[in-house]
């Protein structure tokens, strides 16, 4: 009876103390309710008036779900929003949120334009939460949120300022480059002067959620000092791709035949781009020049031959068999860093668009291109196989690992495809949902390091229609501006840690040469960018560690949190053993009067 006793008394100490940190749930976040004024307009008669909404936020300790309350009922697309703005408040701060249940309610006197011009007031709001920190009462913001955390701009400025005036609003937050506004004469108004001069309103351009964070609670939470290193390796390996793709090119141009004058200039215009980036040591934009180049030619070549289709068909399968041997032998490469990971995914990623390329062959009314692009493709892989050998952190390939992020990659691709859906129901996004079950379809087959590429790419894709919402001529230079820093940031941050995003990297440096001439284009890339440069989960677990605070005051009080609840443990034990020793004392008077 007596080891009986003891065991159990062991046991129970080191279970309590296990728990006792679990247990140890911050209480100032689950027991305040934040507040922000929310800027909406109304729509009456097909006029927009400015409006003042209640933004509350409650969070209880729960598994990371979002619950929203209206009155009066919005649309569908806020719900959704609200879910989408909470996740990148916790994605951009890095917050653990996942141990809390999030509890939104917007108050409105009347009906209000819902959807996500209230994301970047969620997100604050959301962050307010979990850092602790307390917004201004006269702050308000407008504005959707972005992949990167970056404020996006709205429609309806100017009737939001106007109703803030007339509140107890007095400093409002739009996105960067949201000032400049169209009157009804076609006339430029500054809304900041505007606004100081006849509202007494003081308007602050922000560009991300920390700009916001800062106006709204005046603290700066994540530090601004960061600087792009190029990784030398990089730029040569990058040096050495370029050339082999441009030394095709003039090898392509010899056998190209006679042309009509418009096909001469595009392939004129991609050698000079090719040209000026190789000038600026871009090396990636110019293979990207080259490889375009190269398409053109190759079409030309393929066309000006008249192959008959037996002779296409043998050329088609020449290819296939050349796709298949290079992923026989890129199987064999070992994986030895994050590096080699990453050219693994980069090959295995334009091996697959060659194979796409001959399985639609047949289906394609344009054979010639069909042919000439996989063809480049294939040449544009094995080129990339120089990347192997980078030197790079050391890491173990864990295959269960690069599974689990294979699959939350697919799921949050397709919750942004689904945002889209419902916010543009009449637009083309079958080649999103096309590469989001080309992403599944890979997952399936075990093909994990494809299937994040893909469903990466899918995601960025969806993230570049959301961004595009409420860009005009005047904003988009300033809006990719602020993309290029949130890359800039993430790029830096990995690079400190002795892991250089190549594809990341890549990717910022073709958006850059392309922002001047094809801002769409710009806006894509560095989408892409910010979602290959965030290569964490590639290679390390991730620490439930939830950075609340800008000083050691929280570390200070989860130890607090940590030693109370041993101490709760402890006690708790200390009552069961004068239980059972109770107990065990009874026996033993029982027994001896036996």
């Amino acid at each position: 009876m007596r080891k009986r006793g003891s065991y159990l008394i062991i046991f129970t100490v080191i279970f309590l103390f296990l728990l006792s940190p679990v247990l140890a749930v911050d209480p100032e976040i689950t027991s305040k309710i934040y507040h922000l004024e929310l800027l909406a307009v109304k729509d009456i008669d097909g006029q927009l008036f400015g409006s003042i909404a209640d933004l509350y936020l409650e969070t209880k300790e729960g598994s990371g779900r979002v619950f929203l309350e209206t009155y009066p009922l919005t649309k569908m697309d806020t719900q959704i929003s609200t879910r989408y703005a909470k996740e990148m408040a916790c994605d951009y701060f890095s917050l653990d949120c996942e141990g809390y249940d999030f509890i939104y309610t917007i108050k409105a006197k009347s009906d209000i334009i819902g959807g996500p011009s209230a994301g970047a007031a969620i997100s604050a709001l959301t962050a307010a939460s979990m850092l602790k920190l307390n917004p201004d009462g006269k702050t308000a913001i407008t504005g959707t949120i972005n992949s990167g955390g970056i404020i996006g701009p709205v429609g309806g400025v100017k009737e939001k300022l106007e109703a803030a005036s007339q509140n107890s609003i007095t400093k409002v937050l739009i996105a960067r480059g949201s000032a400049a506004y169209k009157n009804e004469n076609n006339e430029t108004v500054d809304l900041i002067s505007y606004s100081s001069e006849n509202l007494g309103l003081e308007v602050i351009e922000v560009s991300d959620l920390n700009d916001v964070l800062f106006h709204l609670t005046g603290k700066k939470i994540k530090e601004e000092d960061y600087q792009v290193e190029i990784n030398q390796e990089y730029q040569e390996k990058m040096k050495s791709v370029s050339e082999l793709l441009c030394e095709r090119t003039a090898y392509l141009e010899k056998e190209l035949p006679q042309i009509n004058e418009s096909a001469i200039e595009a392939i004129r215009t991609k050698k000079e781009q090719a040209a000026d980036s190789s000038a600026k040591e871009d090396h990636y934009s110019a293979a990207s020049f080259c490889f375009g180049a190269n398409i053109l030619i190759n079409e030309m070549i393929i066309k000006g031959k008249n192959l008959t289709v037996q002779e296409m068909e043998s050329r088609l399968k020449k290819l296939k068999q050349q796709t298949t041997l290079a992923k026989e032998e890129l199987e064999k490469k070992e994986i030895l860093t994050i590096s080699d990971l990453q050219a693994l995914m980069i090959v295995k990623s334009r091996l697959h668009e060659t194979e796409k390329r001959i399985e639609g062959f047949n289906e394609s009314e344009n054979k010639g291109y069909v042919l000439a692009y996989g063809e480049e493709r294939l040449f544009s892989a094995e080129a990339w196989l120089y990347f192997f050998g980078m030197e790079g952190k050391e890491f173990f390939l864990n295959k269960a690992r690069l599974k689990n992020s294979c699959l939350q990659k697919i799921a949050e691709s397709r919750e942004r495809y689904q945002y889209v859906e419902i916010i543009f129901r009449d637009f083309d996004t079958g080649h999103i949902d096309e590469k989001i079950e080309g992403a599944a379809a890979n997952y399936e087959q075990g093909d994990y390091e494809l299937c994040l590429i893909e469903a990466a790419q899918a995601k960025a894709e969806a993230d570049t229609i959301l961004s595009a919402m409420g860009l005009s001529e005047e904003n988009l230079d300033s809006f990719l501006e602020s993309k290029a820093k949130a890359v800039e940031k993430i790029i830096a941050k990995n690079s400190k840690e002795g892991v250089f995003p190549i594809l990341g990297y890549s990717y910022y440096q073709y958006a850059n040469s392309l922002r001047a001439s094809e801002k769409s284009s710009a806006l894509l890339y560095f989408e892409y960018a910010l979602e290959m440069s965030n290569l964490e989960i590639y290679f390390k677990e991730k620490q439930p560690v939830l950075k609340r605070s800008l000083s050691g005051e929280n570390k200070q009080r989860e130890w607090l949190f940590f030693i109370s609840g041993f101490f709760l443990g402890a006690a708790a034990v200390w009552l069961l053993a004068v239980v059972f020793g109770r107990k065990i004392v009874k026996h033993r008077r029982f027994w001896k009067k036996k």
